[in-house]
């Protein structure tokens, strides 16, 4: 499959910019990941990008991302792409994380959300955001209280990585897409 049929998928199931924008972030950090591991880039950003295409129809546990599997193998998607992203999540008691391309999707996910909404709430968006900033946040419950702060922490050492350097690491990726993902920062006037 290519990115132009990923994003078929993506968008014939998913009509939230927001989530779309998120999707898009995630297959942002998941390829750089792929680079910098040396694995296959596109089977990687294949995974970040459609590992939330159902949750628009289908948000309830189990239903995401069951539904989603039934219709990645419908569509010919391969078994390491389909087991990926099931397991990112933690209600699947049979799917546990165990490549590194699992790894990678489940610290990047909950991760790359609390990276978009602490650049929302910045002049400048991601340009100058650190690792310090970022963890300053997670320590306010109120702010982005979704997001499940156990998932980033667990996420990044299942994954063998610091925190802060891989914080650093989905911020410089999600950077590179910013215009994507409407990150400009705003101008004074």
């Amino acid at each position: 499959m290519t990115r132009e049929d990923n994003l078929a998928l993506l968008h014939e199931y998913t009509e939230s910019d927001s989530l779309i924008k998120h999707m898009l972030a995630v297959e942002a950090a998941v390829r750089a990941y792929a680079k910098k591991f040396g694995e296959d880039e596109e089977k990687w950003a294949t995974v970040g990008l459609l590992h939330d295409f159902d949750y628009e129809r289908w948000p309830n546990a189990p239903d995401h991302p069951l539904k989603g599997s039934e219709i990645l193998k419908e569509r010919g998607y391969s078994d390491e792409i389909i087991y990926a992203i099931k397991s990112h999540a933690d209600h699947l008691e049979n799917c546990p994380r165990v490549s590194q391309l699992d790894k990678t999707l489940y610290a990047c996910d909950e991760l790359c959300g609390f990276i978009t909404a602490c650049a929302l709430v910045r002049p400048t968006r991601l340009e100058g955001l650190k690792p310090k900033s970022v963890r300053k946040k997670m320590k306010t419950l109120s702010f982005a209280a979704a997001v499940n702060r156990d998932d980033i922490a667990n996420g990044a050492a299942d994954l063998g990585v610091d925190l802060n350097e891989h914080i650093d690491f989905c911020i410089q990726a999600m950077y590179e897409i910013r215009e994507e993902l409407g990150f400009v920062a705003e101008e004074a006037d």
